[in-house]
């Protein structure tokens, strides 16, 4: 399936690549993003569009810098991460909210629905918190058939009223993860 061109039939309720559709719609040209299973379709949808700039960080505090930049000269970007990473960059989300620079994160939810690794769910129950503590707007994506109208929504808070923006997504909708032991 090329990125650029599938039918809508086949994802009506391909909610990584309504997300991608919506990020295209608002002209987002860069993405940045630790890698994280629950974002993996939409990573790759970004990488196969060569007008998306994609950029593989290693914390998610270089991904708030990398939007800053993105904006400054001229263009708009998205930071993917898992609400882990959101304890990684609480100090640099003062940046965005003291320059008045848009941010637009989407956050893939740990520690809720059917969590497995208790170590998950003190950050997942903080990350709304910790966010709106800084300044951000938090929107929650619950529904699949939603998601298109959350991001699109998001993205028009973030780059035309110039607000800080995590969607979080949630751990219902991403699926149950299980503790596989290898040997």
């Amino acid at each position: 399936m090329n990125a650029n061109t599938p039918s809508d039939a086949s994802t009506e309720l391909d909610w990584p690549f309504q997300i991608y559709r919506a990020l295209k719609d608002a002209d987002v040209r860069q993405v940045s993003y630790v890698p994280d299973a629950g974002h993996s379709r939409l990573i790759r949808l970004a990488h196969e569009n060569p007008k998306i700039q994609t950029s593989v960080l290693t914390t998610e505090e270089e991904g708030i810098a990398v939007c800053a930049g993105a904006w400054l000269g001229g263009q708009r970007s998205a930071l993917l991460m898992q609400s882990s990473g959101v304890g990684n960059c609480i100090n640099m989300l003062s940046l965005m909210n003291t320059c008045r620079f848009p941010l637009l994160t989407l956050v893939t939810m740990r520690g809720e629905w059917a969590e497995f690794n208790p170590w998950q769910v003190p950050m997942g129950k903080a990350t709304p918190v910790v966010l709106e503590a800084m300044g951000a707007t938090v929107l929650r994506l619950d529904r699949p058939e939603e998601a298109g109208e959350v991001i699109s929504a998001a993205t028009a808070l973030a780059f035309d009223g110039n607000q800080q923006i995590a969607v979080l997504i949630s751990q219902r909708m991403i699926g149950r993860k299980k503790w596989k032991e290898t040997k």
